[in-house]
């Protein structure tokens, strides 16, 4: 993962290699969020690219949050990132609505972006759904200020879970076009990092649905905050099927939550499916999960327990997203007046 800024065809040759990727603060965090980002996060540190990781905040409004829980879950989102292993000293680490430059970006692409892009966009449909008219314009304009959070820092990698995958192609998109209406190469055409072996955790409960943190059933996922004992129960209960564990991934086929639970020891032990399927190939689950569960206790509950160390310190939080807000608009503010000069705005 370390050498992947590097390795990979870059389509924005020329522009310095630059890491950045954000999570809504709308709720607890999950295993799902840790897996599938945070966890890559802490990796990328170490890419030799700078990195940028951001608590977007403003996504957080496109559908309506109660003030204190948002102030709540923002801290706790970020005690998460540094109980995790992001180092403010290492990482830009900040809250989106503390950088400006952000809303502003996202007009300027909301005027480039299409109509029809945003309509198809799978989000959009599952969450507006049939209560369209009823949604927010935020709602429908996210893609757009997500673009506009990406290319503000002329990222040119974003570790994403696959569900993001169809936003950054569009964030893709709305690089292109803008390059291409104002006869520049000034926005990076940006890649997606969608590595590991979950890069989409799936519910406890049934391996077939994403694990979230608005499913009713508390059982269904592993919180970042639950202790060690809770852990360990949510595994040992967690859905699987008669059948003994097969010796290789092919062996998955057809079996949800089997591949769930095999795909979630494989990222938390930082193994390949095919090299925890040679190890514990023949077992029965009743010895896999037992396994599985002291694999969880022993990578999580240290984050559970500095998350809620952190969270005692309210007012150091705030001076880390203060210092991170002030390091983003070092990079932010020249390109969004860069920006505003190939647009052709006057500021005087």
């Amino acid at each position: 993962m370390a050498d992947a800024v590097h390795t990979q065809s870059n389509p924005s040759a020329g522009f310095t290699p630059r890491v950045f990727s954000g999570i809504q603060p709308s709720g607890g965090l999950t295993l799902g969020n840790y897996l599938g980002a945070i966890k890559r996060f802490v990796q990328m540190q170490d890419s030799g690219a700078p990195t940028i990781y951001c608590v977007v905040d403003m996504h957080a409004i496109t559908v309506w949050q109660d003030p204190e829980a948002l102030r709540r879950q923002t801290r706790e989102l970020t005690a998460g990132y540094i109980a995790a292993g992001l180092d403010p000293a290492k990482s830009i680490l900040f809250n989106q609505s503390q950088v400006v430059e952000h809303a502003q970006l996202a007009w300027v692409f909301n005027c480039v972006a299409r109509m029809g892009w945003m309509g198809r966009m799978t989000q959009w449909k599952d969450k507006a759904g049939k209560n369209a008219e009823n949604a927010s314009l935020g709602l429908f304009a996210y893609p757009a200020l997500m673009a506009a959070d990406i290319l503000l820092y002329h990222a040119t990698h974003v570790p994403v879970g696959e569900d993001q995958k169809q936003h950054l192609e569009l964030t893709r998109d709305v690089a292109a076009k803008f390059n291409h209406d104002y006869g520049v190469d000034f926005f990076p055409i940006t890649e997606p990092v969608i590595e590991g072996a979950a890069t989409r955790v799936m519910s406890l409960r049934d391996g077939t649905k994403k694990m979230s943190k608005s499913d009713p059933s508390d059982a269904s996922r592993i919180n970042m905050t639950d202790d060690a004992d809770t852990i360990a129960k949510k595994i040992r209960k967690a859905k699987t099927d008669p059948e003994a564990l097969p010796s290789e991934a092919a062996g998955l086929a057809g079996r949800a939550d089997a591949r769930n639970l095999v795909n979630i020891y494989a990222a938390l032990s930082d193994s390949s499916v095919d090299d925890v399927l040679r190890d514990v190939g023949g077992k029965p689950f009743s010895e896999f999960k037992p396994m599985l569960a002291e694999l969880a206790v022993a990578k999580l509950s240290p984050i559970s327990s500095e998350m809620a160390r952190l969270m005692q310190e309210p007012a150091e939080i705030d001076r880390v997203l203060g210092q991170g807000a002030a390091r983003a608009r070092e990079i932010a503010a020249p390109i969004l007046q860069k920006t505003y000069d190939i647009v052709g705005m006057i500021r005087s």
